[in-house]
């Protein structure tokens, strides 16, 4: 009998905190519409801010986050010379999930270079930031002919050593898969996602107005928890796989990145990608973190500028 009323207690629980995670989402996607369009590609909707006009430059967000990263202040900047579109990665901003291909880059790249194929594209440029990083050079992999140049920005490019803990290994159980993004739409403070943010953005602040453009509300959506941990905790094994075919990617590369990354650490990453890719150009600014979009945007236009010039783009 105690067994039987605990479970009807834990379901009855369970239920209410579904109920409340749904009115959650309801309310964060009311207040964070999409910024751009909502296209259909092969049967998945994805969203891209497209703006400006000139060569294609593609942006690619990194782990968690949206083209909303993009669009605060750098894709206006970017649009005065160039045809920009920041797209949301799959199971992430506005773009559907692509079921259990999600967590692929790989895959991601291939929905998002269908989309752009549909929107007239072509030899893009393509950067990508943080986990961005991995999409643009799977990108570059899958179409090198139709690939001008890539950017990659605070990458997570390179398998990395030791094991992911904490609330994405949680995340990886069905325990956690289960309970952990629903309690945390349901009841986690809008201020968690304001503090987390903080701690990536670090030693850099967080700009003013980002916090209240970027639509944290948009990363506690329980599919969004989900298909974030999911990329993140199997993105070693695809690195693995795409590390050894890199010196492949004959393109003109930038890589730039912050010595003072401790999320993404620049020896592990941007040293050995430039090292491993034919015709690399390494950046490291002395003082940035993993946002250098923010923290030194100019620099990240230089290195635009400098792809894309090195395409003959420019």
């Amino acid at each position: 009998m105690g067994l039987a009323v605990t479970g009807l207690m834990l379901a009855g629980c369970g239920r209410v905190v579904d109920a409340r995670a749904s009115a959650r989402e309801a309310a964060f996607e009311a207040e964070f519409p999409p910024t751009g369009q909502l296209i259909d590609v092969q049967g998945t909707t994805v969203h891209v801010d497209i703006r400006g006009s000139g060569p294609d430059l593609i942006l690619l967000h990194g782990a968690s986050g949206s083209s909303r990263d993009f669009t605060f202040a750098l894709a206006d900047r970017l649009a005065e010379r160039y045809r920009v579109l920041a797209f949301d990665r799959p199971g992430l901003g506005w773009t559907e999930d692509i079921g259990a291909q999600t967590p692929n880059p790989i895959a991601q790249a291939e929905l998002l270079r269908a989309a752009a194929d549909q929107l007239g594209v072509r030899r893009p440029v393509v950067l990508g930031h943080s986990y961005g990083g991995a999409v643009a050079l799977a990108w570059g992999l899958r179409a090198p002919g139709d690939t001008a140049a890539l950017v990659i920005v605070s990458g997570a490019t390179m398998p990395w050593p030791g094991t992911l803990t904490g609330w994405y290994a949680f995340l990886e159980t069905p325990f956690g898969d289960r309970v952990g993004p629903p309690l945390l739409t349901a009841l986690a403070p809008v201020s968690l996602g304001n503090r987390i943010m903080a701690g990536i953005f670090a030693p850099q602040a967080v700009p003013s107005g980002y916090a209240d453009y970027i639509g944290v509300g948009l990363a506690a959506r329980r599919g969004n928890y989900r298909a974030n941990a999911s990329q993140i905790n199997t993105l070693r094994a695809y690195l693995r796989v795409m590390s050894p075919q890199y010196p492949r990617l004959t393109m003109p590369v930038e890589v730039i990145h912050g010595a003072r990354d401790t999320i993404v650490p620049a020896s592990v990453h941007a040293l050995p990608l430039s090292d491993a890719l034919p015709d690399a150009a390494l950046t490291i600014l002395p003082d940035q973190g993993h946002m250098p979009q923010h923290g030194d945007p100019q620099a990240i236009i230089d290195a635009v500028d400098r792809a894309a010039a090195r395409a003959g783009l420019r």
